[in-house]
Order: C-alpha cells, then structure tokens, then sequence
C-alpha cells in the first residue's frame, strides 16, 4: 500500500521550508537598512548562514537511523519554525551572525531530514515522486516571497514579515506531523553504525550536486549583472534572466516526476545537461533581452530535475537515504555558495562572458556523465540488495 498520508505530510513540510526561505529573502534588504550593515557587513552575516547550513547538514544524515526519519523531520520543522524569526530581532552585527548561524544550521539539517524522508518514501511508492517535493519547495519560495511583499505594502516591520509568515509555517508543520510524519519502510539504525566511506558512485553524485548547484547559485547571483552589463537596460529588465529561469523550474518540477517515469533518470539528467548548455550557449553568444528569455528558459528547464535525482539516487545509495542525502546536499549547497565567488574571480582575469563561460562546462560535464553516474548508482543499489 503506497504511503500516501506520509507523501501529503512530507510535502507540507517541503512547502514551508519554502515559504520561510521566500519571506527571509525579501526581508534581508530591511533588515539590512535596520542595522545600517555595509555590503561587506551582510555580506559577512550571510556566510554565518550557508556555515551553519553547511556544519549541520552532515550531522543530519546520522539522525534519522537515531530518531526515525519521519520523527527527526518533525523535529527540525520545529527547530526551523523557531529560528526563522530571531533575524528580525538581532540588535548589533555579532548577534545577527550568531542566529542566521542558527538559522542555517536548523534550515540545513531540515533539507537534510526531510529529502532522506522524502527519499525513503519514493522507494515505498516505487515510483519516482522526488520532484513532486521540490516542486512543493519551490511553490512555497514562490508564494512566501509573494506574501512577505504584501506584508511590507500592508506596513508592518520586519518583525511582522517573518513572524506572520512564522505562524503559516508552525501550523504546517504542526499538521504534517500530527497527520504522518513517522517512519516508512525498516529503519536501518544498525546499518548506520560506525564510519565507512561512501562508494565511488556516491561520491561522483555529490559532485553532480555540487556542479548543478554551482551553476544555480551563479545564475541567482551573476544573470542580472551580465545582462545589464550587456544589454545596457535599466535593473528591470536585466532581471528578467533571472525569474525566467526561477519560473520554468519551478513549472519543469511539477511534470517532473512524469518525465522521470517515461523518459527514465539518466535520460533527464542526461537531457537536462544538454538543455541548460544549450541556453547558456544562446545567453552568452547572442546576448539581448529574447535570447535572455528563452536561455534562461532552457536553463531552468535543464537543471529542474536534476538535483531531485540526484538525491533520490544518492537516497538510495547508503546505508539509510538520509546518509546518502547528507552528503550530496552538503557537496550542492557548497556549490551553490562556491559558484558566485568563483565567478567573480574569472570575471576580474577575463571578464564576466569569458567567465559565465564555466557553467556552459559544467552543463556539459553534467551531460557528459550525469546519466552513466546515475545509471551506476541504481546497478550499485541493486546489487547490495541482492547480497
């Protein structure tokens, strides 16, 4: 019997860590302006949070054989709930570093707990369902950042634009463990004992994560400034590359699980590879506002996908998904915080062009041999089942 009561809770759950993020992000200019922070300043505070992050997502993988996967989740949506407001309320720099160090360690381990429960669940289900969840995500940075624009237009403080979207999240949460977090499958907390070190099929995973993640993180951070660069528009329509690709993925995730079902993992990653090559090839070749468009499309498109196999491969490839999970999180999300500075880098040895020029070789190399990485690591899972 498909666990379908657990599916709905874990997806709730996806949403509100969503939600919160999208209200953070909007947040982060007042909060900003309330502390009179310079760019190096926030700059500084932000780094607090992909540490914390970055420190805990490890730790996270080995809870859930502890705990259970479904028990530990609900555990960190609690942890997550409470840390989300307490950046509206830091009075000086040091203390808004040590909560956003709080903050990322609590949205960290979540990613973490709930993608291992997620993966756990899609094995009961026996069929791919991991984009789904991040569709779900993806849906709640959406809506979050949305209703934590409203909420500035309606007046209220920072404080209001975290504590308001706060109660929205707890209720979720709240919900979803009351409805079905619990465990699915045989908890494997004797098969999460002791250190081993990951398989070679795991580790080139966790370097597809990091890649893919890396060009996310560069895309979020670098579209905008290379289009204004060369499109010489106004800040509007420079940021037009950027929601372009944020709305196709967030679309691409919800069809995802199908594509996976008919097209078959390493073909959608495989493809995907090809895909965001292919925009960032017509981006940077032909640069104007409706190659932007369509680039950033395909690049969105391409990369949609990818990450939700990746961890449902890797999910599957460890003692217990969690492990798994932990580890090509923790690779993507120091991607992810890697791509922008390494970009940055180039950019001032070649300039910015030459330098985006490093994600059309990642697309590639993720084309190259994202499918054949992926392919093995189900041959790998396979064959320690059948020992």
């Amino acid at each position: 019997m498909k666990p379908i009561r657990e599916r709905l809770a874990t997806l709730a759950v996806f949403l509100a860590n969503g939600f919160g993020i999208g209200a953070w992000a909007v947040e982060i200019p007042r909060i900003k302006e309330h502390l009179s922070l310079s760019d190096s300043a926030l700059g500084i505070a932000l780094f607090c949070f992909a540490l914390g992050a970055i420190v805990a997502m490890p730790l996270a993988g080995r809870l859930a054989p502890r705990f259970g996967s479904g028990r530990a989740t609900a555990l960190l949506g609690v942890a997550f709930f409470i840390a989300l407001p307490l950046p509206a309320f830091a009075p000086n720099l040091p203390l808004l570093c040590l909560v956003l160090l709080l903050l990322g360690a609590a949205n960290g381990a979540l990613d973490v707990s709930m993608n291992g429960h997620a993966s756990a669940i899609e094995t009961q289900w026996r069929s791919p369902i991991m984009s789904s969840f991040h569709a779900a995500w993806s849906a709640g940075g959406l809506t979050g950042a949305a209703t934590g624009a409203l909420i500035q237009k309606w007046g209220f403080g920072a404080a209001g634009g975290l504590l308001l979207p706060d109660a929205f999240i707890g209720a979720l949460i709240v919900a979803a463990a009351v409805l079905a977090l619990r465990d699915v499958g045989v908890r494997a907390s004797k098969a999460a004992g002791g250190f081993a070190l990951p398989d070679a099929s795991l580790m080139k995973l966790a370097a597809l994560a990091f890649l893919c993640m890396m060009v996310e993180g560069a895309v979020a951070d670098w579209s905008a400034v290379f289009l204004r660069s060369v499109l010489n528009r106004e800040a509007s329509v420079a940021a037009i590359g950027y929601s372009a690709f944020a709305f196709s993925m967030a679309a691409c995730r919800v069809i995802g699980d199908v594509s996976v079902r008919r097209l078959g993992a390493s073909t959608v990653v495989g493809l995907g590879g090809f895909l965001a090559a292919s925009g960032f090839a017509l981006v940077l070749g032909l640069p104007n506002v409706w190659t932007a468009v369509v680039g950033f499309v395909l690049v969105g498109l391409g990369l949609a996908n990818i990450v939700p196999v990746i961890f449902s491969a890797a999910g599957r490839s460890a003692a217990t998904p969690a492990v798994g999970v932990s580890m090509a999180a923790t690779a993507g999300y120091a991607g992810f915080l890697v791509g922008p500075p390494l970009i940055g880098f180039g950019a001032g040895f070649v300039g910015l062009r030459l330098a985006l020029c490093a994600l059309l070789i990642a697309a590639l190399i993720v084309c190259a041999v994202g499918g054949r990485a992926v392919r093995s690591a189900g041959m790998s899972t396979r064959l320690a089942t059948s020992k």
